[in-house]
């Protein structure tokens, strides 16, 4: 979902998604969720981090609570490394109307917070270089 949200407020910006036990597919409920707010994520193919770990970012950020704990370290040039923790709405229970509204609830902190992290750092960062 991230993923989705930093390419929707930038075309132009290069964003990986990777996860160190990626699922086989995007949950469908992130899909759906997404839709609702106009961001087609179906075609994201889930990645292992360890394809992305000699590379040269920006930014690294773990989203995931338990993300930070387990994530590799990059041996590629990293800018900065943050952190920004949301639940897995992949592990919530309940009827799927729960569910769902847990997927929404995470959905629209991710779109808060990523869309302060695009104002506050790429745009300051490129108005400042600019």
């Amino acid at each position: 979902m991230a993923q989705g949200f930093l390419q929707s407020f930038d075309h132009l910006l290069t964003v990986r998604s990777a996860g160190t036990n990626p699922a086989g597919a995007v949950h469908p409920l992130a899909v759906k969720t997404m839709l609702e707010v106009g961001i087609d994520i179906s075609q994201n193919v889930p990645a292992l981090v360890d394809d992305f770990l000699d590379n040269e970012w920006d930014y690294v950020i773990t989203v995931c609570d338990n993300a930070r704990e387990s994530c590799p370290l990059f041996t590629g040039k990293v800018k900065h490394r943050l952190h920004m923790g949301f639940e897995d709405p992949a592990q919530a229970h309940g009827t799927s109307d729960q569910v769902e509204a847990v997927f929404r609830k995470v959905r629209d902190q991710i779109k808060e917070e990523f869309f302060n992290f695009y104002k506050e750092k790429v745009l300051k960062s490129a108005m400042d270089c600019g």
